[in-house]
């Protein structure tokens, strides 16, 4: 089968990101299927293709995956007007090939919600097998958040939204809320499957040189937040308990913070003005470099702001990245990844908001070095056995083979 696979955000292993499309698309090649990855230019990936643009595109194979690179740059960093914008020139240009190309399904992941836009006109124009994935509830989430308020284009996404349902033969959910929330919009569940982002075990497991930036020594106890600096990541919380444990004088437990985002330059500001000589930043790094870091991690941070949408209607790629790693999650918010924590006694639950039981969780951990080593155990435990990308993906085969 001939496949295009819409990801404006995708990267192979070589660049600082999520990389489920990549894994999923090589699946799909190892079992005889030809597939096409159609995306932008995302801030902090890596397409692989080093060629110039050619009216504004770039075709190329990665690793049997042929890759149609449109020239749309995109941060994190970007004002939401710029996203937008961006997010709409994609669409457009997409729906142009999902016209234009021979192939015999498509399929489209988001963010962004408008990622559904040329399986649509696929569905409908050229009568082409659709699945759609969806990596977040759109426009539940920004309208929780606040992002997005004007009720017209509340209405137009949440339009587009149930256009893209309507449109999938098949859709897949990255979480139990996700599901839920498709299901929610009238969907027929046995049109929709569960199947959450997944541990990269083969990057993460492996021997590896550990390594730490210089200004965090061997001794100290060091919890690491791998991801986007935005608002939905709710960093400021990570910098109230740096600044709760300064206050209890504990100079051996260090914060690192690595990525990039719209607000790290305030976060930034914020460790300087209040002297929090606890808190490192570090720019992105690849998935290899990322999981040397990590050998020499003691804690992973699942942080995000007390939004209840996100409770259960996301599915965190750093999360899975900790577990595979070995390492013990500390999560602040309630939902389902608390749960599988609690669970399977693998890390730490603080209250969203509480600086004192997030610094408490810490000073536990610190003072617990070979408790730490046994949730580590536990993490990576259940990675093998539950989140191993291997059966991930071959759940996503059989669920486009079947549509």
């Amino acid at each position: 089968m001939k496949i295009i696979y819409f990801h404006q955000h995708f990267s192979t292993p070589k660049g600082a990101v999520g990389i489920r499309s990549y894994e999923m698309a090589r699946r799909l090649i190892a079992r005889g299927h030809d597939v096409t990855i159609v995306c932008g230019s995302y801030g902090g990936g890596d397409t692989g293709l080093k060629s110039t643009f050619v009216n504004r595109i770039r075709r190329g194979t990665v690793d049997g995956i042929n890759i149609i690179e449109l020239d749309l740059a995109y941060s994190n960093s970007d004002g939401l007007l710029r996203r937008a914008t961006t997010f709409l020139q994609f669409a457009l240009s997409s729906i142009k090939i999902a016209l234009v190309e021979p192939y015999d399904l498509i399929f489209a992941t988001t963010t962004p919600l408008t990622a559904g836009i040329p399986g649509i006109f696929a569905r409908w124009l050229r009568g082409k097998k659709f699945v759609f994935e969806v990596r977040d509830l759109w426009p539940e989430l920004p309208k929780a958040m606040g992002v997005i308020r004007s009720p017209f284009l509340l209405g137009a996404l949440s339009f587009l939204e149930w256009a893209s349902y309507r449109s999938a033969h098949r859709i897949i959910g990255l979480s139990p809320g996700i599901v839920e929330g498709i299901v929610h919009r009238g969907v027929d569940p046995s049109r929709i499957a569960l199947i959450p982002n997944g541990c990269d075990l083969d990057i993460f497991s492996e021997a590896v040189l550990p390594w730490r930036p210089a200004d965090i020594a061997e001794t100290d106890c060091l919890a690491l937040f791998a991801g986007t600096h935005g608002l939905a990541n709710g960093l400021d919380s990570v910098l109230d308990a740096a600044k709760e444990l300064k206050r209890r004088d504990r100079v051996d437990i260090k914060f690192l913070l690595i990525g990039q985002g719209k607000l790290k330059p305030m976060l930034q500001e914020r460790v300087l003005k209040e002297g929090l000589e606890n808190v490192v930043f570090h720019e992105p790094v690849n998935k290899e470099k990322l999981s040397g870091l990590m050998a020499s991690t003691d804690l992973g941070l699942q942080i995000l702001a007390n939004v209840p949408a996100f409770y259960y209607g996301t599915s965190p790629n750093k999360f899975f990245d900790y577990i595979a790693a070995g390492l013990p999650v500390l999560n602040n918010y309630p939902g389902w990844l608390a749960g599988m924590i609690e669970q399977n006694n693998c890390g730490y639950v603080v209250p969203p908001n509480d600086s004192s039981a997030f610094a408490d969780a810490l000073e536990s951990a610190a003072d617990s070095r070979d408790l730490l080593i046994e949730m580590g155990c536990n993490a990576q435990k259940l990675a093998r056995e539950k989140f191993d990308r291997a059966l991930l993906s071959n759940q996503f085969a059989d669920w486009i083979e079947g549509t």
